[in-house]
């Protein structure tokens, strides 16, 4: 039986996989081990996370995280290259954009071991985020590609790809949500609590509220910027109480350069997956500069504003509910205003973003391994 090696590296990877693992055992024709790379070492990554996931715990953990951009990418890659040689995989899967998605794939190229890239394709144009070299030099290399919207698959076209290697899919991301909101649905918010973390919030009662997220560098290093977006989001709560679970580096800055977010906008500390789903599903905005939070406010119809110059899912603004605002806090308050008046974009789930990616990869994965094994 085939053997693939299903690469993560930081928590949102995770919940990119759990679709493939579920949709791997539903097979059953294909084995499979769960790699963490370490890249993102987080200590609410327990049995509990991994049970909302719906999947086994990683069959192996690297610690090959920390340090620089090279240092932690260098890390990985003597990591993994040692474990392929040990126990060689007939395929290696990387999702997304992190360090560890380009690390594991040069390894494994390098290997001759065939490489599967979920999310390829997708492309922002800018050269200064990190993501966007990982999505060039991962897809560069890669053997099959999984794709999520039609803006990839042109990409892709445009940098040569053959076109028996391009297999637009639907997205894992949206299988993920739906799958867990089905999940919170049925079990009416059972072990979260729900209620009294909504009440504590202030949020009880059916009351509107917008949720926050911001991370990006470019967002959040710069003092200028950082304070001219906290401008924006005071403005919009006078109006919306926002919540704002804040990423370490955001709360660090936001006190290193001495800005306040005012009385109306409530910072807490990073929420558990369903937590956080809980807390954004049922909201009247949701503003942040997150490429994944972008897909699943789309998925699930909630209306969205994106903090960014830019995008590299582009049919979250064509056909979802995403506003690609930019970072001016004259258009970002624009956007806000016009949604909480009710004259925002209704928006529609884009083509194959039904829940069935997952098993659609699978079956590719199982007819290329078998074709590869026969020759």
């Amino acid at each position: 039986m085939a053997m693939i090696y299903l690469v993560a590296g930081a928590r949102p990877n995770f919940m990119k996989i759990a679709p493939i693992v579920r949709a791997l055992q539903a097979h059953g024709g294909l084995s499979f081990k769960i790699i963490h790379t370490g890249q993102h070492y987080d200590r609410e990554m327990n049995d509990v996370f991994f049970e909302e996931l719906g999947i086994p715990q990683p069959d192996l953990f690297m610690a090959a995280g920390g340090g620089s951009h090279a240092q932690q990418t260098a890390k990985i890659m003597l990591a993994f290259e040692e474990l392929c040689i040990a126990q060689r995989p007939d395929a290696v899967l990387v999702v997304g954009d992190v360090n560890s998605t380009l690390a594991c794939s040069i390894v494994a190229k390098k290997l001759t071991i065939p490489v599967a890239h979920v999310e390829a394709g997708l492309r922002s144009g800018d050269m200064s985020m990190p993501e966007e070299i990982n999505r060039l030099v991962t897809d560069s290399i890669s053997d099959w590609f999984f794709v999520t919207e039609p803006s990839a698959v042109e990409h892709l076209r445009r940098e040569g790809k053959p076109e028996a290697a391009v297999h637009y899919v639907g997205h894992v991301m949206v299988d993920n949500v739906l799958f867990q909101a089905n999940k919170l649905a049925a079990s009416g918010g059972a072990g979260l609590d729900s209620a009294a973390i909504k009440a504590d919030l202030g949020l009880s009662g059916g009351k509107r509220y917008g949720v926050v997220t911001l991370h990006r560098p470019s967002n959040v290093d710069d003092a200028a910027m950082l304070g001219q977006l906290a401008g924006a989001l005071r403005e919009i709560a006078r109006e919306l109480p926002l919540v704002f679970p804040v990423h370490p580096r955001t709360r660090a800055n936001l006190e290193k350069f001495d800005i306040s977010l005012g009385p109306d906008i409530t910072l807490v500390g990073p929420q558990g997956y369903m937590a956080f789903l809980d807390l954004w599903k049922d909201a009247a905005l949701v503003l942040t500069d997150s490429g994944g939070l972008q897909e699943e406010t789309t998925a699930l119809g909630v209306p969205c504003v994106t903090l960014r110059e830019n995008t590299e899912r582009p049919v979250t603004v064509e056909e979802g509910t995403n506003v690609l605002a930019g970072t001016s806090p004259q258009a970002i308050t624009a956007a806000a205003a016009q949604i909480l008046r009710g004259e925002g974009k209704q928006g529609r789930r884009p083509h194959l973003w039904d829940g069935k990616a997952a098993e659609r990869i699978v079956a590719v994965l199982d007819k290329e391994l078998t074709k590869e094994r026969t020759v």
